[in-house]
């Protein structure tokens, strides 16, 4: 099982993650990084602008062409670029690169969603000649589907590909809530594959959750391998989620699934 962390950051000001991609620098000098972005209210914004409207299923950004424009402009051209600088500021050997450089991410169209493409593989030995280099990928969520098409891709999708193509240990996907909750409306510290598939069902686990939760059970198909869904605002969120039981949810393999303890939500 490798130990390279996969963190999936929003993708909203850097003001908004700045302490973030501190303790990313401080992670980086000790093990292999990779930064996978999103986008969503930046490229909801700009589409306002432009007159282009959205639209979701399933929590999930329906993309025709126009939207596609917008979005790759977006998460390639600004938000990645913007991180990269952010984090080589910070002395973080720091590289942008997409889905679509190198072949990296291998996709397939999702039907009914237009230009989207949900991760299948990727290209190992393209990913592993940058981590054995001591450089961060900071990947933006772009992809080319099996017709060679350029297809905007769900970045949690895309950290959860990443994740299970290099067996990875630990995958950290930060939204802006604390964790999932049950239907009590307790925070679960822990949940498990059977958990999450029951809670979807109940209609618990609802909208732009339920895609963040598939990719999370993506990546944790095997013993020993966790995701960490937790609150990007917390000041020390990247050593919480690695480090504190308590901080967000823990999804595992594993059966046991526990709320998180009183007064530690």
């Amino acid at each position: 099982m490798s130990e390279v962390l996969i963190l999936k950051l929003g993708g909203t000001t850097l003001a908004d993650q700045a302490h973030v991609l501190d303790e990313v620098a401080a992670v980086a000098r000790t093990r292999p990084v990779v930064l996978v972005h999103g986008g969503g209210k930046r490229i909801t914004e700009w589409l306002e602008r432009l007159g282009v409207p959205s639209r979701f299923e399933g929590g999930l950004r329906v993309t025709d062409q126009a939207a596609l424009d917008v979005a790759a402009a977006v998460l390639r051209g600004v938000v990645n670029s913007e991180l990269v600088s952010d984090l080589r500021d910070r002395g973080v050997d720091a590289v942008g690169l997409s889905g679509v450089d190198g072949g990296f991410m291998i996709s397939e169209r999702v039907p009914g969603l237009g230009l989207v493409a949900h991760i299948v593989g990727i290209r190992r030995d393209f990913i592993d000649t940058l981590l054995v280099s001591g450089q961060v990928a900071v990947v933006a969520p772009l992809a080319r589907d099996e017709q060679g098409i350029v297809c905007n891709v769900n970045a949690d999708d895309a950290a959860a590909g990443i994740a299970a193509g290099l067996g990875a240990r630990q995958l950290v996907l930060m939204t802006d809530v604390d964790g999932i909750r049950d239907a009590a409306g307790e925070k679960l510290a822990t949940m498990t594959a059977d958990v999450a598939e029951m809670l979807i069902a109940d209609g618990v686990i609802k909208g732009g959750m339920v895609p963040k939760i598939r990719a999370a059970l993506q990546a944790v198909n095997w013993p020993g391998a966790e995701a960490v869904i937790c609150d990007s605002k917390d000041p020390h969120a990247l050593s919480r989620a690695l480090d504190d039981p308590t901080f967000g949810t823990r999804i595992t393999a594993a059966r046991e699934t526990t709320r998180a303890p009183a007064g530690k939500a």
